[in-house]
């Protein structure tokens, strides 16, 4: 009489996703400064850099929201303490800090495309 023994497999890494919202968030930062929309792009800079640092374990993806959020505090603190600013932040805001941002953005979306792949249930590895 044979017996077949069942194989065993290593039980599941529990994988966490990267959240929705955090690579939404980062795709609408570089989309609303260059929409003249700078003030509004704290809500998703911060939401991406709360997601990024507390949802996703990829180390490059929490410096490149830390990054990201530097990069929107240094022309929002200018204009709030310069005497004379201008009515809004995208006015007031020098061109460099808006190419910083799109790129500290740009460097954000790719760590997550990166995690993605690595960790994520999505991977298209799953299916080999």
């Amino acid at each position: 009489m044979t017996t077949t023994v069942a194989a065993r497999r290593a039980p599941a890494r529990p994988t966490r996703r990267v959240p929705r919202s955090v690579t939404v968030s980062a795709w609408a930062v570089p989309v609303m400064v260059i929409g003249q929309f700078a003030l509004l792009s704290g809500l998703p800079v911060a939401v991406a850099l709360v997601g990024a640092v507390r949802r996703v374990r990829e180390p490059a993806a929490r410096w490149a929201a830390t990054v990201l959020a530097v990069t929107y505090l240094v022309p929002l603190v200018v204009w709030l303490t310069r005497p004379g600013a201008a009515e809004s932040l995208s006015k007031d805001m020098h061109p460099v800090f808006a190419a910083l941002m799109v790129t500290a953005s740009a460097a954000l979306i790719a760590t997550l495309s990166r995690a993605r792949r690595r960790g994520g249930r999505g991977s298209h590895r799953a299916f080999l």
